[in-house]
């Protein structure tokens, strides 16, 4: 018999929880892992619609790329969503687990992921974890595979997320020799890829504000949403745990939904 601690055991050997960021809420965040995992979801978050999923399909672990919850909480009552849901998957015996930004950095990660997905070489993390080794930290970064302008690089990642549409920062035909990426909302690492001579940062979202101060150190950005830039890391994912644990049922959420629309 599989428990949800063998999972979750598997999970922290391939998302090291060392990588997450200290303001992270990352691990078994609910449940007993001494439970038999006979039925596994992934997603990118716990939401009404791929909560009652869980609850409907008898999962016994949701693994959850964003925590649930994220922040301490005082009382879990059904007042509120955090605790309606927690409320509600508590019931039914279904415990989450986060890897978040460990899996956001790990060395198979979602930023990984994304950097060879797109082409890039000589991979290297965008900030390197001094306790961790020189090939693990925040972040990605690499050169293009050869000559490839903004226009380019965004068509390149629309094609590996599979998205319709990306927003761009920055004058489409300028040419880009190395290019970072950090999935999620990561306008944070505007500063750290100037730094180390990149040309362009592919990330899920970032500040208006954000935007302006990329034109100004002239550093062109590729806002693919934030669903889009880990969304198909949880999918990913899914299909790493079913092939791992044979006896396992897993699949990523078929309800999740960028909440996002364009119209």
């Amino acid at each position: 018999m599989t428990t949800i601690k063998s999972v979750c055991d598997f999970l922290t050997s391939l998302a090291p929880l060392e990588l997450a960021e200290d303001w992270d809420n990352v691990g078994l965040l609910v449940g007993d892992d001494q439970r038999p995992a006979a039925r596994i979801m992934t997603c990118l978050t716990v939401t009404p619609g791929s909560a009652a999923e869980a609850i409907g399909r008898k999962a016994d672990l949701i693994v959850s790329h964003h925590p649930m919850p994220f922040r301490p909480l005082k009382r879990i009552t059904t007042a509120d969503t955090v605790g309606r849901l927690i409320w509600s998957l508590a019931a039914s015996r279904i415990a989450i687990y986060s890897p978040h930004t460990a899996f956001d950095s790990a060395r198979e990660g979602i930023n990984q992921l994304i950097s060879e997905g797109i082409g890039l070489q000589k991979i290297l993390p965008l900030i390197e974890s001094v306790d961790l080794g020189a090939d693990l930290g925040a972040g990605r970064w690499g050169s293009a595979p050869g000559p490839v302008d903004l226009q380019q690089l965004a068509d390149d990642t629309k094609k590996f997320l599979k998205v319709d549409q990306v927003r761009v920062c920055g004058e489409l035909s300028r040419n880009l020799t190395k290019v970072a990426v950090a999935c999620g909302s990561a306008g944070q690492f505007l500063h750290d890829a100037k730094r180390l001579g990149c040309d362009a940062l592919v990330t899920g979202e970032t500040t208006f504000h954000t935007c302006l101060e990329a034109e100004a150190i002239g550093l062109g950005l590729v806002l693919v949403g934030h669903f889009a830039s880990e969304r198909f890391g949880v999918e990913r994912l899914a299909k790493v745990i079913a092939d791992e644990f044979d006896e396992i049922e897993a699949w990523a959420s078929l309800e999740e939904r960028d909440p996002l629309q364009v119209v």
